[in-house]
């Protein structure tokens, strides 16, 4: 194929992908997967190649890529088609996905660079001021400096006058190169030389040759002692920690021709396999008939939803698919909503399937994404990872497991694409013929009815398995408990006397609160002044531990106030409950108790998150407080009490999803208790004993709760039986966003009618400074008519850009949004 053009994906938001030429010094090797460098706007882009092409009738003369930068394509065909997909189902741009998809250490910057402009000799430095003359002086020594390398030099953030009056002299000029951000890890080794290495006993002579060096002969004695395994290259750093050296007196040792020093690239992959190889548990009827059943689903290439209760042995029927997968030499995917979960699930696959496992998620460095990138178009079997893995190069799927499937994690809300990691799991697995199974206790809606239609196949799982049974499952009526005044705002006395049973019995409990923070509300009982976010409309949350005032929003933090800056009133007061306050009353209340709390705030990075998981799981926390990251998946043997404390927030949420999200939350809150031999024990605290969710998570009544919400769905034509696509209008300035989304509105209305509600103003009604209004478009579940209303949002979108004033306005527009 004579390739004359190609079409790129540049991380940008265009509309269309842009085309350009290729040179004849470039044509040769040139495939869809690899990296391009090319122009766009003076500035220098690292794009994908989409399509090669023989011939093109362009109405514009085509720009020549710059350069090829990869040997060999780093993304797979399919991916890039599920890219296209990705974008067109979502309504955005192919670029807006690959800035997701790719690992920033894939991507090149277009990093600014500074040089003289003409012979350093000839340069009039007289007139220059005391910065100016810094600069050039530097540059005459580096050839080029970077601007951020300028800002250091300075020790000012502000250069870009400096550098445009250096400009304006015609003394330097402006160079665009592509930095790499990807570099290899490296180490260096000392390797023995022969004839050491293949005859020990003519160590001795090297003994006698350092003999009178004491460092060398430490040195030497280390690497013979890290050598016993017959490894005769060491890492430097091993030796050097453990003698006491150093690399000067390495090297003196290499001219004696005692050691090679090199470097080497490794992989930042961890790989401990479990030793003494795998130890699958055997399966019990239950797992064996749910397999069969899987497996039937499968032939018939349906999706398989396997309706498992907490603890009925999903995973063990998971690792058996696996182990058959691998054997088969075909990729895995499975898929967690939650980075918590990774390190649990890694730990038990490593011991059953005695196989490495990857891990993909946000919290890794850039590095540690670009190889697990590179393993894995490299054939790797086994990834775990949150819903980005999904972007992963794999060249042979075979099965893609997504774990709690109806986690609201799995979407993505913001920036684009605003996908659902389920639901294009489904799309990708049928692009690569690949087997899929959909897990969990509580199934969303939509799949429940996809399953109940028979579009996918139905495991039901419904006993625990092995000798654990479902916990008793206890409700608080906290009304009665305010009338005869045993309730003091947190812990009734039921759950404070099964606290202490608990932990009499050395046996751990966890506490469900979903706010973290101290008090969400602080305000002022004198004159009604309550902190407010400058940014957003919404309540300030007090945090005790940092003696500061946070927007969960926006993330903008204030000192707490010592008076009330209305009326100056100090005694403020403090209204609702955090995970926090929940912490240090328990602190106060169980003095011996070790007690820890897992929320955004503790558990920010990978490792704080994973020192938690591991304390609890060697019981040196007995009571775990926390918000929504304790209910996914947590199987400890150890937990006998699970307290709710609050189950009413969960229920007044304004969001038609409300009561599917709290009866998720409130069962698997549940589904952490007991889950060994003895029975556990859940107790809900609530002012709505009677409330439907209540009766129908403790009886744990799924059929009767989808049946009610069935109905209700229904009747207000929600999903799952009818489509839904959000727009979210925002701007600085109300009512220019009003205006806008009214105008958007009446156009669409047109031509769709009943279909378009709105605009509306949301409970948080300004999010950063942005007022927002919303417009919903509910459909009929029929593809050629949503693809045409799609189309018709995005024109309108433009149209209303084009208008003065709204040509600022940001239009976000999220398919399927909730």
């Amino acid at each position: 194929m004579d390739i004359k053009f190609v079409t790129v994906i540049l991380p940008l938001m265009l509309p269309e992908l842009l085309t350009y030429s290729v040179p004849e010094s470039l044509k040769n090797g040139l495939k869809p997967g690899m990296r391009v460098e090319v122009g766009v706007r003076n500035k220098l882009y690292s794009a994908i190649v989409y399509e090669t092409l023989e011939t093109l009738d362009l109405p514009y003369k085509t720009k020549p890529i710059i350069s090829v930068i990869d040997h060999n394509p780093i993304i797979t065909e399919k991916q890039l088609q599920f890219w296209m997909w990705i974008a067109r189902y979502y309504c955005c741009t192919p670029g807006e996905v690959m800035k997701v998809a790719l690992p920033s250490g894939l991507k090149l910057e277009s990093e600014t660079k500074v040089l003289l402009n003409g012979d350093p000799s000839e340069i009039d430095t007289f007139n220059l001021s005391d910065e100016e003359y810094l600069i050039v002086e530097a540059i005459t020594v580096q050839h080029q400096l970077t601007i951020s390398q300028i800002q250091d030099i300075l020790n000012k953030k502000s250069i870009y006058p400096i550098i445009r009056g250096l400009i304006d002299q015609g003394i330097i000029a402006i160079m665009e190169e592509l930095k790499e951000k990807y570099k290899p890890k490296s180490i260096t080794f000392l390797t023995l030389n022969e004839p050491y290495r293949s005859n020990p006993e003519k160590l001795t002579e090297v003994f006698d040759k350092i003999a009178k060096s004491e460092k060398q002969t430490r040195l030497l004695l280390a690497f013979v002692q890290l050598s016993k395994n017959k490894t005769f290259s060491i890492p430097a750093s091993d030796i050097y920690t453990l003698s006491g050296g150093n690399s000067s007196i390495a090297r003196a040792m290499a001219k004696k021709d005692i050691f090679t020093i090199e470097k080497k690239t490794i992989s930042r992959i961890k790989s401990d396999v479990a030793d003494g190889g795998p130890t699958i548990p055997p399966l019990s009827p239950m797992q064996i008939t749910a397999l069969e059943e899987i497996k039937g689903h499968f032939q018939a290439d349906k999706p398989v939803l396997i309706h498992g209760i907490t603890g009925s042995g999903k995973t063990r029927v998971y690792t058996e698919l696996i182990n058959e997968t691998m054997q088969s030499g075909k990729q895995t995917l499975y898929l967690l909503p939650e980075i918590a979960l990774t390190t649990h699930m890694v730990e038990r696959l490593k011991n059953e399937l005695g196989q490495d496992i990857l891990v993909y998620h946000s919290r890794l460095s850039n590095h540690e994404r670009v190889e697990i990138w590179n393993a894995i178009l490299l054939g790797a079997k086994v990834v775990i990872g949150a819903r980005s893995s999904l972007f992963l190069p794999f060249t042979n799927l075979g099965l893609i497991i997504v774990d709690e499937e109806h986690d609201p994690s799995y979407k993505q809300f913001d920036p684009n694409p605003r996908y659902n990691a389920r639901d294009a799991a489904i799309y990708l697995a049928n692009r690569n013929h690949a087997k899929i199974i959909l897990g969990s206790a509580t199934p969303s809606m939509e799949s429940y009815v996809n399953a109940t239609t028979e579009k996918y196949g139905l495991v039901e799982m419904t006993e625990r398995h092995g000798t654990s049974v479902l916990p008793e499952m206890q409700i608080v009526d906290l009304r009665e408990a305010y009338k005869d005044q045993s309730f003091k705002g947190i812990f009734s006395p039921t759950l404070l006397s099964a606290i202490e049973e608990a932990l009499a019995q050395k046996e751990q409990v966890i506490l469900f609160q979903n706010r973290r923070g101290y008090a969400p509300i602080l305000e002022c009982q004198l004159c009604g002044w309550t902190a407010e976010c400058i940014n957003c409309d919404v309540k300030l949350t007090k945090h005790k531990a940092f003696n500061e005032l946070r927007c969960h929003y926006c993330g903008s933090r204030s000192k707490l106030p010592e008076m009330c800056p209305a009326c100056g009133n100090t005694h403020l007061s403090e209204a609702g409950m955090g995970t926090e306050k929940i912490e240090e009353s328990l602190a106060a209340i169980f003095p011996e108790a070790r007690i820890a709390r897992m929320d955004y705030d503790t558990a920010k990075t990978k490792t704080a998150l994973e020192s938690i998981m591991v304390d609890f799981e060697l019981r040196k926390i007995d009571i775990l407080v926390g918000t929504q990251m304790i209910t996914k998946g947590l199987d400890f043997d150890n937990i006998s009490l699970v307290g709710v404390l609050n189950a009413d927030s969960l229920l007044k949420y304004p969001d038609l999803r409300s009561n599917e999200r709290a009866f998720q939350l409130l069962t698997q809150v549940a589904g952490r208790a007991g889950r060994r031999q003895k029975q556990g024990k859940v107790i809900i605290q609530t002012f709505s004993p009677g409330h439907p969710i209540i009766v129908e998570t403790t009886q744990s009544l799924y059929g009767r709760f989808f049946k009610r919400e069935s109905g209700e769905r229904h009747m207000f034509r929600y999903p799952p039986y009818y489509r839904m696509i959000q727009l979210e209008f925002l701007h600085k300035n109300a009512e220019v966003v009003a205006k806008a989304s009214a105008e958007f509105a009446r156009l669409t209305k047109k031509q769709l009618g009943e279909r378009v509600l709105g605009p509306a103003v949301p409970s948080v009604a300004r999010i950063r400074g942005y007022y927002i209004n919303t417009i919903t478009v509910k459909m009929e579940k029929n593809n050629l008519l949503t693809a045409k209303i799609k189309d018709l949002l995005l024109s309108t979108s433009d149209t209303i850009k084009k208008i003065e004033p709204f040509k600022n306005v940001r239009i976000n527009i999220d398919v399927d949004p909730y």
